[in-house]
């Protein structure tokens, strides 16, 4: 008996210590169970529970995650309310580097895939750039705007920043000089994404003023307007060959909360939508065809759901349910495996793409 009771004690969980607490080294992996929602042959929605091996890590972050954006195939960096950026190895669960210069949240960052290089936008109206070689000092500063910095990307030739901000504004940097090449300003476009087209010198750009438009970055000037929606875009994305955007947008209650689907070719006509979210959507990627078995959509929103979409039908393929995280924040392909997604209250999650049973998502890591 007493054997028995000495085995069932090592047998429990450790106490996990509070996500925004400081923790020493790694936690050990434990069970974790989670819902799940997946579409069968048959249309109907069938609710799992599933229980995997699932691994905490120390965070990367003290505060809400506000962004997260794969830098390579090992390390993403995020960054929060905390007002640092961090460069995270996700296979090992190490913190590779810390960098500190914002005065206040950060709210978008920008990665020069397969390079060490990336940027970061703030609250603080400034934008940093970075170099993961390099020391923790910025390695330019980029000020321009009035109001917080809500938009950031880079050309794919990597010479160029766009950036936008609640200002109105849209900027183009010289990334080589820092210096500000084009501004451009329209009435009530308080910015709230931007993304550079593949191969295209052009910049898809989200509003609160619940419209979509695609900028021109030679001269910077507006090439199109999509239709007006209905509620706010809070996000975009645009395919890997350049043909296609998605939007996503605000909401309640299911009313909103959703995805279009738009043509950036010569028609631009919305394509499809993506409705079943009962939050507002923050952020929405197109999944590599290399991870998923067809054209899919992702979608992470405030109701703390990460959706995969049928791209073409607009079906829903599965719903992952991360309980107790908060709204979801951002979301982000990590390789062809992986995906990663940043919450409130739970840091940044490790999904891992499963195909066995058709397309499923689980949690497999916290940090």
């Amino acid at each position: 008996m007493l054997r028995l009771m000495c085995r069932l004690k090592r047998a429990l969980p450790q106490k996990v210590p509070c996500r925004f607490c400081p923790v020493m080294g790694k936690l050990q992996s434990k069970f974790k169970h989670s819902t799940y929602k997946c579409s069968r042959p048959d249309g109907f929605i069938e609710e799992r529970i599933q229980t995997k091996a699932f691994q905490e890590y120390s965070p990367a972050h003290v505060d809400t995650v506000s962004v997260v954006a794969a830098l390579n195939s090992d390390l993403c960096v995020s960054g929060g309310k905390d007002k640092t950026v961090v460069a995270y190895n996700w296979r090992t669960g190490n913190v590779v580097k810390r960098f500190k210069g914002h005065e206040r949240e950060i709210t978008k960052i920008a990665c020069i895939y397969k390079s060490s290089q990336f940027f970061s936008a703030s609250r603080d109206k400034t934008v940093t750039m970075w170099d993961l070689q390099s020391s923790s000092q910025p390695r330019q500063r980029f000020s321009g705007h009035t109001m917080v910095v809500t938009g950031l990307t880079v050309s794919p030739d990597s010479s160029q920043l766009c950036t936008g901000s609640r200002d109105n504004t849209l900027l183009l940097w010289d990334v080589g000089t820092g210096r500000c090449a084009e501004s451009a300003s329209v009435s009530r476009n308080l910015v709230t994404h931007l993304c550079w087209v593949p191969r295209e010198p052009y910049v898809l750009q989200t509003s609160e003023d619940k419209t979509v438009r695609l900028w021109d970055s030679r001269g910077l000037q507006v090439a199109h307007t999509f239709p007006t929606q209905q509620h706010i875009q809070t996000h975009c994305a645009v395919s890997e060959d350049g043909h296609k955007c998605v939007s996503c947008s605000s909401g309640f209650g299911g009313e909103g909360c959703g995805a279009t689907l738009w043509d950036l070719r010569q028609t631009r006509n919305r394509i499809c939508e993506y409705r079943g979210h009962f939050q507002t959507v923050a952020s929405c990627i197109f999944l590599p065809r290399a991870l998923a078995s067809m054209p899919a959509i992702a979608t992470s929103s405030h109701d703390c759901k990460v959706k995969i979409w049928n791209q073409d039908t607009g079906a829903c393929l599965f719903t992952l349910s991360l309980d107790g995280s908060g709204p979801l924040t951002s979301l982000a392909v990590a390789d062809t495996i992986y995906l990663l997604c940043a919450s409130f209250s739970r840091g940044i999650h490790l999904l891992g793409v499963d195909h066995s049973q058709g397309l499923e998502l689980r949690e497999v890591a916290a940090f």
